[in-house]
Parts: C-alpha cells; structure tokens; sequence
C-alpha cells in the first residue's frame, strides 16, 4: 500500500548515517585497539590513520543524524514516531532542539556528539595517549550508537531508532488508511515542564559533563596497559577540572530549571535523577584532589585510579537509574521504561566498563609506586585527602539511599523511605558541608610534607576571628530560622554557615598573602569560595525561606492542598492565598491584585497575570511589578504549575498557581454598593437579605487567628437567600505593621462577595456587596521570599571560573585556545541572553 503524504527520504537518510556512524565505532575500535598494542611505529601510524578515519566518519554522520532529526520535527512530519511524541504544531521554534534530547534516542546522540567532538581534541593534543585513550571512548560510541538502530533479531530489538514511522508503533484502523496522516491533526508535543529556556541550555552541558568523565576514566585505563603507572596523571588531570567544572554547572543549570519551572519551591529536592548526577561529580572532586596530591607528593595514586573509574561507572549506573524505570514513581523526571531490551542494553553498558576496569585496577594495585612513609597528620596531602575520603563517602551514601528501588527490585523487598526524604539527606550532608567548609579554609596553609603548629596558627587566626565575629553578628541580626528540624539542626546550620564564612575568608586572604594576589595561579582558591558562597546561600535562602501567601488573617482560603511532587510532603492549605479578579490582597509587604487571565501558544496553557505593589502609610505606591505564573491543564485534567519570580540583589519573589479555573472571558462589570449597617441590621440584595448580627473584636476562630492585643474587626454576617438558605460571611478589616488591610469574605453560592468597607462617625458598619451574573474569577496562588538566593548562582560561577582557571594553567594552554574558550563562553551567554528574552 502506498501512503499519502509521507516524507520518506529524510527517514532513510536517517537510518543510513546510523548504520554508517555505528559500523565506524566499530572499526574505530578495533583500529585504536590495534593501534595501542603494537610497537612497531609505521604500523601504529598505519593503524591509527584508519582510527582516526573511521572516527571522523562517525562524527560526521552523528551530526547528519542530528541535523535529519532536527529537521523532521522543524517540519512537523508526524509520520515519524519521534516526532510524533514530542514536537508539536503550538510549539515554539526556540524549544526545537530540547524535542530532540527530550526522547532518549535524542539524548544518546547528543552524548556521542559530545564524545566525538572530544575524542577530536584527543587526536590533536594527546600523542603517544591517543590510542588507548581512543580505544575507550570508541567503545563508549560503540554502544550510545547501539542504542539508536532500532534492527529486530527475531522479536528482539536492538535499540530504538528515532526515524520508525508512527504507523508501525501504533495499532489503530486509522493506520489502515492510505490517507492516515489526515487524521493526525497534531503530535503529543514537549512535555509543557520542559518549555523553558534552562532546557535548552542545561542538556548539552550537562552531557556534555557526562561526556567528558569519560577522559580521566580513560587516561587511568592507559595507564594501566602502558604501565605507565603514574604518568597519566598529568594529561588527565586539566580534563578532571574540565569535567567538574562543566558536570556541576551542567548540575546547577538543572537545578536553576527546577527553580524556574516546578512549583515544589526551591531548585534542589534530592530528587533521584538529581543524585544520580550529583554522585559522579562528588567523586570527580575526590579523584581531582587526590590527584594533585600524587602530583606533588607521590602518595595516592591508587585512589586516584579509583575514583577516575568511579566517576564515568556512575555516570553509567545513573543513566541505568534513570532510563531503565527503575525508579518507578520516586522520581519526577526520570524517563520511563524503554522496554526490556534496551533496559539490557544499558546494563551491559555499565557492566562493560565496570567489571574490566575494576578488575584491571585489582590486579596492577600492587605494581602501581606507593610512597613508604605515611602522610603526617600536619601537611596539607594529609587534609586533602581526608577532604577526598569526605566527598567520596558522601556520594556513597547519596547513592544507597537512591538505589532503594533497586535494592527492592533485586531482592524482592519492600524498602521504603522516610517520611521526610530531604531531611534524611540534609542531616548528614549538613556535616558534610561542615568538614569541607572547615578544610578548604585552612588545608591551602599548609604545606607538602610537614608544616609546623605555629605557622598554621599564626595563618588561620585572624580568618577564624572574623568569621566569628560575622556569624555571631549573623546570628544577632539575621538569624536562622529553621525551626522545624529542632534545635540540634538549627546548630548544625550555624555551624556549616559558619564554615562556609570561614572558607571565603581565609581563601580570600590566601589569595592576597600565600599568592600575592596571583589570579593565575589561585584557581583553587577562587573555586574553594565559590563553593563556601553556595554552599552559604543555600543554607541562608533555605533555612529564612518565607511564605507570604498567608491566608489565615487575609483573603479567602479554599482549603486548596495535595502533596508536593518533589519533597512528597503535604502541603498546607492555610499558605495558599485565593485572588478574586480585579480585587486586592494583602501578602506580606504587598498589595496583590490578580487583574487577568491569558492564554498561552499552547493548548491548555493559561498566563495569569498578578500586580504586585508596595505601599508606604500614606498609601502612596513605592513600587510595583507585575508576575505571571501559568498553568497548563493536560489531557488528564491534571495541572501542570509553572512558577514566575521577581528577582531582587538580596532576593527572589516566588510565586506560583496552586489552584485555578477556565475562566471565561467576559469582564464583571458590577461594582460595589455601600450599605451602612448597626448591629442586628438588615440590608437587602437582588436574592435576599444580608444580616449584621454582631462585630468581633480580634477573632480567634477556625479562620482567622488574631491576639488579643491585635487591631481586627469582623462583621459577622448572614445571607439569607429567597429560598431560604442561609449562608455565612466574616469580611474583616485589620492594622498592622503595612497599615490597614481589607479581607473580603465571598459567598460563591450566591455569586457575591462581601467587603468590610469601614466604620462611619456614628460607629454604624460600612458593608460591601458585589454580586456578579457569573462564577466570579478566582485563583488560588502560593508565593514564597528566597533571600539571599543569589549567592547560590553566584558561588556556581565563581567556582567554575576557578576550576578552569586551574584547568587552563596546568594544561598550559595556548593563548589561541585560551581565546577560544573565550569566545565558545561569550557565544554560549549570548545564547542564553536570546533564549531568554
């Protein structure tokens, strides 16, 4: 049968450049292998010059292949199942490219990419290393490839290729059809999460940080079958800074996406996926430090070895956690479960690189050199060490704790985790951040071998006074306000905030008298303080987080709650302020008025659009912006809640919807009637009559929860329709610190709200009412003040900056490609400057 209107070609192009890309993995292996083991020099030369053939050859096609899948979802051709899935006609064209690593066909490719275009740095600068350290990453292509063929051998199919054409993967009459693709009116599009401009920047990074561990993990394998023990230190160790520095900015862009596009209030949830990232990078800082140590010490080389493996096997084993299904529901954006035998795929692509290495690792462990004499107790390998031992062990127990459902996949149990999950990983990670905090202040004042007692004294004494003095005077002024963990925890968080002061201090102050203020030379120091300053803003923006969507003395409470996605706690109805339409609120130091509704490109997407103004005693306005957090109803009726902020120097206005409704389009245009009421009065409305039975002085009821000693009263009143139903109302009128405040009660069975408007000269009660033909416009909304938040993003620069500063100076890079980076860094901030706006 012939279809109508298929685009065929762009297909076949597809599945041609996969064939060809994989079969040259294949050939590039084998070559490099060859390559590696022979030692007669124009054979090696004949053998790598088809290596490096064959890999060029691959990289070309992954590019094609990119470009063909590229092109099909530009185009919207639905005949392709890829397509079909995740692009859509609504969909912006800046969002494209996050269709294409959304799948996992996408991102494989985008991994390999990133391992072709490295393996071509490799060729150029790597000399007698190339071959072995070719032999691995060509290995590494071999099964990323794999992943993208899509051939069956018998009922098995080999991976999952992105050119299979919808009507063989769905079942249905229409695929029958010639004209089937008349019926396709649209794909199942982006997931609406993944519509932000951090998703189309923080993939690439992020695999591009995966890529790149692939190096040290490499350079440690040549190594061992040069055995050149020691010697691949050096080369490797300018890729070791590469990858921390690019995996945990790739880490912290997710977390930045978090923050933007989920409602769970912050940018860092321990979530599965989130750890199964932040493990390999915990361990690549591990394996850098040692590494230094071997470097100038001799000591430590066999935890370089391991930790330079262990850094790309749990790359591996994240990418089994996270593709498999194997988290099941304990994570939010892990990908579901690609089938059995691409779940068996993934696995021998861990097991291939994890069982040889190991095991090579254990046989040549006592022929590596081993320094003799033990580290003292006072020298800086000592403590760095100890620093390597800390992050390596906190990664250990980040990945047990994630591994549960593997644990109860394999052995049949039914572990469960705690109650409050990110409490489990907060107490014992906030030690972590204590020892680290404490060890990169004072471990660059020591010195290799030995350092006397009176010198390190004399070093840290003055950093230590004044770091001191600022957490103390932090304590006075601006204190913690973490309570709800107990006492034990809040002084932990002083502690680690005390040694994240502590750290900036003295790296600081290194820089200026151990360095003589050498930038060039203080790469170290300078990412030690961008580490101490997130780690600082993270306990400041976490610990003094401030809801301000009150609603147990302002607006109306819908008693709106459900369970957070991420944190899995539940959340509390009295923090969810409702906004009805045109009609302020108090929250916090703002006045907020919800004054419309918009929808969005996409279908069942809806902006709502918030005022927020500052007022001062006289009322007069002295600031105001304007938020507009959407929503997104998907085909389940579920809601889908993307936050909006406002960003100040000292802190961020979160806000997100927590509840809405399609409201129509047509404007209310009723407006207020006055009525002047004594207690026991009575007023009428268009349904009824309105009853002021009594006024109460600071109410302390199940809705409001005043003092004593607090300014409030509330008109308690009842509505009695002409059916004779009656229907309470409790509108209040309170001062306080912003002045005077309005809470308006609305009584949705008879389309009205109720408004405690004031108190006349002769103490009679000024009541409200608006009535309105239609369901009046409400929407109920949660917004959070994160201060400090910026020291979080900040730090994550600064340390990156360091890390290639170190990276850069030991490398010794050229000024070319030290202008290069340049350019690459600047291009890539104009990008997202673009993306952004």
């Amino acid at each position: 049968m012939e279809f109508e209107g298929e685009h065929l070609l762009p297909g076949q192009i597809g599945h041609f450049f996969v064939l060809l890309a994989f079969i040259a993995s294949i050939l590039s292996t084998i070559a490099f292998f060859t390559a590696s083991r022979k030692t007669d020099l124009l054979e090696k030369r004949s053998w790598l010059k088809f290596a490096r053939l064959a890999f060029i050859t691959q990289l070309i096609a992954a590019v094609i292949i990119f470009i063909t899948i590229f092109y099909i979802c530009a185009n919207h051709y639905f005949e392709y199942m890829y397509v079909y899935k995740h692009a859509s006609l609504e969909l912006e064209p800046k969002y494209l490219l996050a269709c294409i690593w959304e799948g996992q066909e996408g991102s494989f490719l985008l991994w390999a990419i990133w391992h072709s275009i490295l393996g071509i740095f490799i060729m150029l600068k790597s000399k007698e290393w190339e071959a072995p350290v070719m032999t691995v990453i060509s290995v590494a292509q071999f099964f990323l490839l794999m992943m993208l063929l899509g051939w069956y051998i018998g009922d098995i199919r080999l991976g999952s290729s992105p050119f299979t054409l919808t009507r063989n993967e769905i079942e249905g009459p229409i695929f029958s059809q010639p004209n089937y693709l008349s019926f396709i009116k649209d794909g199942i599009g982006l997931n609406v999460l993944l519509r932000n401009y951090w998703m189309v920047i923080h993939p690439p990074i992020l695999f591009l940080g995966f890529a790149a561990t692939i190096i040290p993990f490499a350079f440690a394998y040549a190594g061992i079958q040069t055995k050149r023990y020691g010697e691949w230190v050096t080369p490797a160790l300018p890729w070791v800074l590469f990858s921390a520095a690019v995996l945990g900015t790739g880490i912290m862009m997710g977390g930045k996406w978090a923050y933007e596009s989920l409602s769970f209030g912050g940018y860092w949830a321990w979530d599965p996926v989130e750890n199964a990232s932040l493990v390999p990078w915990l361990i690549l800082v591990a394996g850098l430090h040692t590494m230094v140590i071997f470097k100038a010490t001799g000591h430590s080389l066999k935890a370089s070895y391991l930790f330079a493996f262990l850094s790309f096997i749990f790359i591996l084993y994240s990418t089994f956690l996270t593709r498999t299904g194997v988290l099941g529901d304990t994570s939010v954006h892990s990908f579901t479960d690609a089938g059995k035998a691409i779940n068996v795929m993934i696995l021998l692509f861990v097991l291939s690189f994890t069982l040889p290495s190991l095991i090579l690792l254990a046989v040549h462990a006592k022929k590596m050199p081993a320094e003799i004499k033990e580290e003292s107790t006072n020298s800086r390998e000592f403590w760095m060490f100890i620093g390597s031992l800390v992050f390596f062990l906190s990664a250990i127990f980040i990945i047990a704790k994630t591994s549960v459902p593997v644990y109860n996949k394999i052995f049949g149990t039914s572990i469960a985790q705690p109650e409050n999950v990110e409490f489990s990983y907060n107490k014992v990670i906030i030690l972590v951040a204590i020892i680290i905090g404490i060890l990169s202040a004072i471990g660059q004042y020591f010195k290799y071998k030995k350092t006397t007692g009176s010198f390190i004294f004399k070093k840290i004494a003055l950093p230590t006074v004044i770091a001191a003095v600022i957490t103390v005077l932090l304590a006075i002024f601006y204190p913690l306000t973490y309570y709800k963990m107990g006492a034990g925890f809040l002084g932990a968080a002083y502690f680690a905030l005390f040694a994240a002061i502590y750290s900036v201090i003295a790296n600081g102050a290194y820089i200026w008298t151990g360095l003589n203020g050498k930038l060039k030379s203080a790469g170290g120091s300078i990412a030690h303080i961008g580490f101490s300053l997130m780690i600082a803003g993270i306990l400041i923006s976490s610990s003094n987080k401030e809801v301000i969507s009150n609603s147990r003395a302002n607006g109306i409470n819908l008693q709106i709650s459900g369970t957070d996605p991420m944190t899995k706690e539940k959340d509390n109805p009295l923090e969810n302020l409702t906004l009805i339409r045109q009609v302020p609120a108090s929250m916090g130091q703002y006045e907020v008025t919800y004054l419309k509704d918009s929808f969005g490109n996409e279908k069942g997407r809806r902006f709502y659009e918030l005022l927020f103004q500052k007022k001062d005693a006289n009322k007069k306005i002295i600031e105001e912006f304007t938020l507009t957090p959407d929503v997104y109803i998907m085909k389940d009726n579920n809601m889908s809640s993307n936050p909006d902020t406002k960003t100040y120097l000292n802190k961020d206005v979160f806000t997100f919807i927590s509840y809405a409704i399609n409201n129509d389009a047509i404007e209310d245009t009723g407006s207020f009637t006055i009525h002047e009421l004594a207690e026991g009065d009575t007023a009428f409305y268009s349904n009824g009559i309105i009853i002021l039975n009594r006024v109460v002085k600071n109410p302390d009821n199940e809705k409001y929860h005043f003092k004593p000693t607090d300014a409030a009263l509330m008109a308690d009143i009842t509505l009695i329709s002409k059916d004779s139903l009656r229907y309470p109302a409790s509108p209040l009128i309170h001062i306080d610190e912003f002045g005077l405040n309005q809470v308006d009660d609305t009584v949705y069975a008879q389309n009205m709200y109720v408004k405690f408007a004031g108190v006349t000269d002769n103490r009679r009660i000024k009541i409200g009412i608006k009535e309105s033909d239609k369901l009046i416009q409400y929407v109920t909304l949660k917004a959070y003040v994160f201060p400090y938040i910026n020291l979080v993003w900040l730090g994550l620069i600064i340390m990156a900056m360091g890390v290639i500063t170190s990276a850069v100076k030991r490398a010794k890079l050229s000024t070319f490609y030290a202008a290069l980076a340049l350019v690459f860094a600047a291009a890539g901030l104009f990008y997202m400057f673009l993306l952004a706006n």
